[in-house]
C-alpha cells in the first residue's frame, strides 16, 4: 500500500491543478511510481461522442505521464461548472463516501506515492442532501491525509492562506506545507507574502511557482517525504 497526500487551494483557479501536475511529474522524474486521484470534478466538457472528459485529471495524466486509465483517475464527473454538491444534486446522482474511499484505496495500492486533489477550496461541499452532509474537509479527515497548500502569490493571499491553515487546524488535519503559485521573484508584495503567512501560520512556504514553469524548484527526496 503506497503513501499518500492531499493537495488543496485556498480557492478556485489558484492554479491547484497546475501546481499537482508539477509534484507528480518531479516524483515521476525523479524514477519514483507516483500517480493521481481525484473524487470530483464539475465543468467537464464533452467530447465528439457525448462522453465527459474530466479536464482537470486528463491534464496531470497527460502532463506527468502517469499513462493511467481514466476511468481510474476520478470518481464523479459532471458537466455543470458549479460546487459538485449542486451538480450532483442537478444530476441525481450523490457523492458517495464509500465509492471515493475504494476507488482512493485502489490508486494506492497501484502506486508508491498518490497525490489526491481536491475541488476548489477545503470548505467545498462535495454532498448536501437529506441523507448526509460531506464537504472536502470530511473526506480529507476520513481518508486520514496530510495537506499541502496550494495558494496565489498576489494580493489577497494573506486572508485566504490564513485562513485555510487555521481550518484545516480546527479539523485536525495536519497541514505539510505551502506553495505559492503565479510568483514573480523580486516583487516587494509577493516575497512580503510569502514571508507573512509563515510567520502568522507557523507553516513553511516550501517552493514558490513561477508563470508558465515547467518543473517544481523542490527536491524530489524533500516532495517525497511529505507523504505518509
Amino acid at each position: 500500500m503506497g503513501k499518500s497526500l492531499f493537495v488543496t487551494g485556498t480557492g478556485t483557479d489558484v492554479g491547484k491543478t497546475y501546481v499537482t501536475a508539477l509534484i507528480v511529474k518531479k516524483l515521476r522524474e525523479s524514477g519514483k511510481n507516483a500517480g493521481y486521484y481525484k473524487a470530483a470534478i464539475s465543468g467537464a466538457e464533452r467530447n465528439e461522442q457525448g462522453e465527459l472528459l474530466p479536464g482537470d485529471a486528463l491534464y496531470v495524466n497527460e502532463t506527468a505521464r502517469v499513462g493511467e486509465q481514466t476511468s481510474r483517475l476520478v470518481s464523479y464527473v459532471y458537466p455543470e461548472a458549479v460546487s459538485p454538491h449542486l451538480a450532483a444534486k442537478l444530476n441525481h446522482c450523490p457523492i458517495d463516501f464509500q465509492r471515493i474511499s475504494q476507488d482512493f484505496q485502489s490508486a494506492k495500492e497501484r502506486y508508491d506515492y498518490l497525490t489526491m486533489e481536491g475541488s476548489g477550496g477545503i470548505v467545498c461541499p462535495l454532498r448536501w442532501d437529506e441523507q448526509e452532509h460531506l464537504g472536502l474537509d470530511d473526506l480529507v479527515h476520513k481518508l486520514g491525509l496530510s495537506v499541502l497548500v496550494v495558494a496565489y502569490a498576489g494580493l489577497g493571499t494573506i486572508n485566504s492562506t490564513v485562513l485555510t491553515i487555521e481550518h484545516l487546524r480546527l479539523r485536525e488535519i495536519p497541514v505539510k506545507g505551502i506553495l505559492l503559485n503565479h510568483f514573480h521573484p523580486g516583487n516587494c508584495m509577493e516575497e512580503d507574502n510569502r514571508r507573512m503567512v509563515e510567520e502568522m501560520t507557523g507553516v513553511p512556504v516550501l517552493a514558490t511557482i513561477q508563470e508558465n514553469a515547467a518543473d517544481l524548484e523542490m527536491d524530489a527526496e524533500v516532495l517525497a517525504s511529505l507523504y505518509e
